[in-house]
């Protein structure tokens, strides 16, 4: 073997260790724990599932169009139609510029994997999905932290993002609607976080998983239409109730999803052409999927903020603006954690304690599921600051 061949070798396995240096993720752990056996969910940051037959009914699938499908191999960036598809919804036009992806999470791991090197810079949300942080950091990364702070109820301030950035900045990891606040960007914000990121020739990874999810505005259009440095990512775990399909997409420049490939022809290949043909009939009722869970979730919005009213004294509520979870802060609490533990094993609650995100004397609330469940976890919480020492 030449020596050329040994240091590709010697370099992907080197690659492939830094990928194995994870640190455990405090929300996953907890899900893994307590969701699939929680008879209550107002924890999760998702809207109502739909079964298959709701997805043949909305989609139009018929027995015999699954009947046809053969179970080849499927092109590593995805069937061409699908991408087609998403392109026209959410981006260009240019299917080029779209890989379909397991889920939104793939679409992270690939793309940062891509476009990072050890010891380059990256400015993450704070708090954050931990896979924008601890796929960066893994690698031997720096990470700096653009912070949403509770003294501004989250809402974020573009211009710390601007004092933060270096020219070593490699890539920016942004989700708006935010995961697990609510806050997003107002269009002028919006406008000024491209500014910042072309200051600074770094990569906009734009994690767009609640982008049709938004309760007062029209949803922010995808950066990559303006700012060709992004990598925008997509997927059916959120608005469109469809978890367990774990179908996601990203869109970015044609060179830079070629480069993902290498990675993504060691890891999953491609997806299902039956995965591909059910989302490409999703993805062409995208509005029948998604206007029904967003008007559920805007109802039971109005219910969580009168709740938190009524509880003043003990809640405070930071409304969300995007997404299916809020972030309140109960009182007295420091750290939630021994409460959510004891209302799952009391009342078979799944809520998620705010250590998971940094911020223990919080909770991520969600409130994009069933009203009925929402309903009643929110009076059986209630009942605790009944019971508790007054704030």
């Amino acid at each position: 073997m030449d020596q050329k061949r040994k240091s590709s070798i010697s370099a992907e396995l080197r690659r492939f260790w830094r990928t194995m240096n994870f640190d455990g993720a405090l929300l996953e752990d907890w899900m893994r724990d307590h969701y699939h056996d929680a008879a209550i969910d107002i924890g999760s940051s998702g809207v109502l599932d739909y079964s298959l037959g709701q997805v043949r009914e909305i989609a139009g699938i018929e027995p015999g169009d699954l009947d046809e499908i053969v179970f080849g191999d499927s092109p590593c960036l995805g069937r061409d139609d699908l991408r087609e598809a998403i392109a026209a919804r959410w981006g260009d036009g240019d299917a080029r510029r779209v890989m379909l992806t397991h889920g939104g999470s793939e679409a992270i791991y690939v793309a940062l994997q891509t476009l990072l090197e050890p010891g380059d810079q990256v400015v993450a949300l704070h708090p954050a999905y931990h896979s924008h942080v601890s796929v960066a950091e893994s690698m031997g990364c720096e990470v700096l932290r653009w912070r949403l702070r509770e003294e501004d109820a989250f809402r974020p301030d573009v211009e710390e993002l601007a004092r933060i950035v270096t020219a070593r900045t490699k890539v920016i990891v942004v989700n708006f609607p935010h995961n697990p606040t609510g806050a997003t960007l107002d269009l002028a914000g919006f406008r000024r976080l491209l500014e910042i990121a072309d200051s600074v020739g770094a990569h906009l990874l734009w994690d767009g998983a609640f982008t049709d999810l938004v309760h007062d505005d029209a949803p922010l259009p995808d950066p990559g239409l303006t700012y060709p440095r992004t990598v925008s990512i997509g997927t059916f775990s959120k608005a469109f109730g469809l978890p367990g399909m774990r179908f996601g997409w990203c869109m970015a420049d044609p060179e830079l999803l070629r480069a993902m490939t290498n990675l993504r022809d060691r890891i999953t290949l491609s997806l299902s052409p039956l995965l591909e043909y059910i989302a490409l009939r999703v993805v062409q009722r995208a509005d029948e999927f998604i206007a029904p869970r967003l008007q559920n979730a805007k109802t039971n919005r109005l219910l969580l903020a009168d709740w938190a009213a009524r509880h003043e004294d003990h809640v405070d509520l930071p409304l969300p603006l995007g997404g299916v979870t809020a972030f309140p802060r109960l009182r007295p609490w420091q750290d939630t954690t021994e409460l959510c533990r004891r209302l799952g094993e009391t009342s078979n609650i799944l809520l998620v304690p705010g250590r998971a995100f940094d911020h223990p004397c919080r909770v991520r609330l969600g409130f994009g599921g069933d009203r009925g469940q929402l309903s009643k976890g929110l009076d059986i919480l209630g009942a605790e600051f009944a019971a508790s020492p007054q704030p």
